[in-house]
């Protein structure tokens, strides 16, 4: 192996260790695993079914028996909490790689060509981040329809301009350097200049921007679904379950709502953390 090639899984682990030793990325490391572990055996670890409907038990408040409560239904928030975090752990981070996906293509071509290339989708970029994202996304799920794979779609397409206009500007410095110029006198397509040369080195930032993406990417899919434009019923999502009874906090019932609230809020707060630490070590 060569030297540049062994110093590369030696400069990964020491960035591993510095985002290990950041306190503060230790906790959201830890707070994501917890919410990824409930997403995967969640159906198998709750006490109660959460889509079982149990009227005679509707509107419990906190209890032994039931540890958040019963919603309107009589259904366990408790189960229904860590049985939600699958939904959401499912198309925010298949959102994000999209968006990362795409919106790392167009960088690599915008900043690599420049000229017309980079003046029109530059342009057109900026076109789309002049409207408020949420409308946009709510403007296409109406035209769309509804459903998962659409929300997936919908979020990563909002995100791919952001996160392009990022690589670009990474792009732009790093096709002066001589490795560049190098790859270019030996012949070298733009496609292999674009993808194998100048994408490793400005994988730093695609790595914070996609961490910091996965964060909002969270939070936009539980206000989808607040709107009822995100995930549909039955599933126990966190933001459907929040549209579903926030009307019940009036009525002194604040168990409906509260602990999916915190749900979203701790996954949030969880991810930006680890985006904090992983931009601390990457600089």
């Amino acid at each position: 192996m060569s030297g540049a090639g062994a110093a590369m899984p030696e400069a990964a682990a020491g960035r591993a260790r510095l985002i290990l030793g950041s306190g503060s990325a230790r906790a959201g490391i830890g707070i994501v695993l917890f919410w990824a572990i409930c997403a995967l055996f969640g159906p198998w670890i709750v006490p109660w079914n959460p889509y079982h409907d149990s009227l005679m038990h509707t509107l419990a408040p906190p209890s032994l028996a039931h540890p958040f409560g019963t919603d309107q239904l009589g259904r366990d928030i408790f189960s229904r909490v860590i049985v939600g975090s699958r939904s959401i752990l499912s198309v925010a981070p298949l959102a994000t790689l999209l968006g990362t996906v795409l919106g790392t293509s167009i960088g690599l071509v915008t900043g690599y060509f420049g000229g017309l290339i980079d003046t029109v989708l530059s342009r057109l970029i900026e076109v789309l981040l002049a409207l408020p994202l949420i409308i946009v996304a709510l403007l296409a799920l109406v035209a769309l329809g509804p459903s998962t794979p659409t929300v997936v779609i919908v979020i990563g397409l909002i995100f791919a301009p952001l996160i392009s206009r990022t690589v670009r500007a990474a792009v732009i410095a790093e096709r002066e350097l001589d490795y560049v110029a190098a790859a270019e006198l030996r012949g070298e397509g733009a496609a292999h200049i674009m993808f194998v040369e100048i994408l490793p080195n400005v994988m730093p930032p695609i790595l914070v921007e996609a961490t910091v993406r996965l964060g909002y990417a969270i939070f936009t899919v539980a206000s989808l679904s607040f709107l009822g434009f995100g995930i549909q019923p039955p599933s126990a999502d966190w933001g459907l379950a929040i549209s579903q009874n926030y009307a019940m906090i009036t009525g002194g019932y604040w168990w409906t709502v509260v602990f999916d609230a915190i749900a979203i809020a701790s996954l949030v707060v969880g991810v930006n953390l680890v985006a904090d630490g992983v931009q601390a070590a990457l600089e």
